[in-house]
């Protein structure tokens, strides 16, 4: 799952976001029913490599300040000075 992350990271580009379910869903697949459960490990898995320094959690375009707390609609970027910078799907 990390290596997901980090592939479809390094596939968007530098400052450039991934939603948390672009991840469940190049794992899972399209159905619903089976990539949806794959959201909370995904959530786990983006907190330890934020933990790490190897990507960052965003929640309105800015680091999440507790990855052990937050809450709300998220996106994982390669950790960086302008992270502000986001995909096209942001919420």
């Amino acid at each position: 799952m990390a290596e997901t992350i980090l592939r479809l990271l390094a596939a968007r580009g530098p400052g450039k976001t991934v939603c948390p379910s672009e991840v469940a869903r190049d794992i899972g697949g399209s159905q619903p029913e089976v990539w949806s459960p794959m959201m909370q490990p995904v959530r786990r898995i983006a907190v330890q490599m934020t933990k790490a320094g190897q990507i960052a959690i965003l929640r309105k375009g800015k680091p999440v300040e507790d990855v052990d707390d937050f809450r709300g609609i998220y996106r994982l970027a390669l950790p960086s000075a302008d992270v502000e910078s986001t995909g096209a799907d942001d919420a």
